[in-house]
C-alpha cells in the first residue's frame, strides 16, 4: 500500500517573502528586525517571486531596501 499523504506532504514547500532596510546593500543585516516588511508565506515558489518582485519594485529607488525569498521547508 502506497502512503499517498506523505508524499503529498513530502512535494509540498513553504516560502516566506519579507524585507527592509539593511546596514549594506552587499549584506543580509537588517537595520531595525522590529521593523521587517512580511509579505507573505506561499505555496510555491513562482507565488514567492511574485511578491518578492512586486515589493522589490516598489522600493527600486532606495538601494538600502532589501527583499528575500526563505524557503521554509
Amino acid at each position: 500500500m502506497t502512503d499517498v499523504n506523505g508524499a503529498q506532504a513530502a512535494e509540498k514547500s513553504l516560502f516566506a517573502v519579507f524585507g527592509g532596510k539593511v546596514t549594506d546593500t552587499r549584506g543580509k543585516d537588517f537595520v531595525d528586525p522590529d521593523k521587517i516588511d512580511m509579505r507573505g508565506f506561499f505555496t510555491s515558489h513562482e507565488a514567492a517571486v511574485g511578491a518578492w518582485r512586486a515589493a522589490s519594485q516598489m522600493n527600486v529607488d532606495d538601494a538600502f531596501t532589501k527583499y528575500v525569498i526563505v524557503r521554509l521547508w
